[in-house]
């Protein structure tokens, strides 16, 4: 019974089918095949406005050349201190900006306090030459907490923005969601609240491996395509990338598969909440709770697997995935309350 991570889940039917359907014949390499220029209008589509799709192998290729794209070397980008960007990446966003510098900016639930990032920003200029140059922000949607930035706190990061003139970058590794738990549209998450980069996240929500790269600002896409080979993810049978995408994204797929992992998740928090503490909200499909090690240990010999979480000993991650069982989050709520 697994609940260590959604990246260890199977790939949906739909989407593994795409792949077998996209696998016949010969297409042309290098992204201009039909499912990759299909893929750019259904995108298009979908965000109700001009972009450009990267698809992409890996979310740390996305959010590395988002990276690249926005921040020149000797620039700054703004993320949560403990985001994935920041602190799982390996050093690969600085890596593709050819050296640019991460800055972490802390909050509470796993989000930057817009109020200390404009202070931050505020401060910024006093050494002038001497100091990376400002130049984008990174928000995780939803962040590594399982938790959301709110419309008015988004507002309040495209006002940042145009104050400072800094590009907005949104890391959605898990944005379907964060979309379908905000009840609002992608569009409104998104282009519309000033981003203008997003990594489009879709291998933790049932893709084999695909993710995108959406970029909004022709401006700061411009050398997306060089930016990408130099990286070395320039992907020459792209076509079964896209397929997944195309599946992911028809017949609002994505958002179902999300609000299957959701609705568990959060059925999971309700029976709970009023006995055992959880560290932040559930509002998508990740819970953080606190037990002692003696339950933590009963549960893993019951079959319940998950992770303590880094530099803690009794607070557990439990992440539902788009195919987790019913069954199974019942039988692990039973479980928890039993262990005395």
């Amino acid at each position: 019974m697994n609940f260590r991570s959604d990246n260890e889940s199977p790939v949906n039917a739909k989407i593994m089918q795409a792949i077998v359907d996209a696998n016949t014949g010969f297409e042309e390499s290098y992204g201009y095949d039909p499912y990759t220029l299909k893929l750019q209008e259904e995108m298009m589509q979908l965000f109700g406005c001009w972009c450009e799709v990267v698809p992409l192998t890996t979310g740390t290729a996305a959010n590395s050349l988002a990276t690249a794209l926005s921040t020149p070397p000797y620039g700054s980008l703004f993320c949560y201190t403990d985001s994935h960007m920041n602190a799982d990446e390996c050093g690969a966003p600085e890596f593709f900006a050819d050296g640019a510098k991460l800055i972490g900016v802390t909050g509470e639930n796993g989000k930057i306090n817009p109020e200390l990032l404009d202070e931050t920003l505020a401060g910024t200029g006093v050494h002038g030459e001497h100091e990376c140059l400002p130049s984008a922000i990174s928000l995780t949607q939803s962040t590594e907490a399982g938790t959301l930035y709110s419309m008015d706190e988004l507002n309040k990061f495209k006002k940042i923005k145009q104050k400072y003139n800094l590009a907005l970058h949104m890391d959605g590794s898990r944005i379907a969601n964060a979309v379908a738990s905000s009840g609002t549209s992608i569009a409104d998450m998104t282009w519309k609240r000033g981003v203008d980069l997003l990594s489009f996240g879709a291998t933790k929500n049932g893709a084999m491996l695909a993710e995108a790269l959406i970029i909004f600002n022709p401006k700061i896409g411009k050398e997306i395509k060089r930016r990408r080979k130099r990286a070395g993810h320039l992907i020459s049978k792209m076509r079964f990338i896209s397929a997944q995408l195309l599946a992911y994204i028809n017949d609002d797929l994505w958002l179902d598969l999300a609000k299957q992992a959701n609705d568990l998740a959060s059925e999971f928090y309700q029976q709970l909440k009023s006995t055992h503490e959880f560290i932040y909200p559930v509002q998508a499909n990740e819970a953080f709770l606190r037990l002692n090690e003696e339950k933590i240990i009963n549960l893993r010999q019951q079959g319940f697997a998950f992770h303590i979480w880094p530099g803690s000993t009794d607070i557990i991650r439990l992440v539902f995935s788009h195919c987790t069982q019913s069954s199974h989050v019942k039988m692990l709520i039973n479980a928890i309350k039993s262990i005395k």
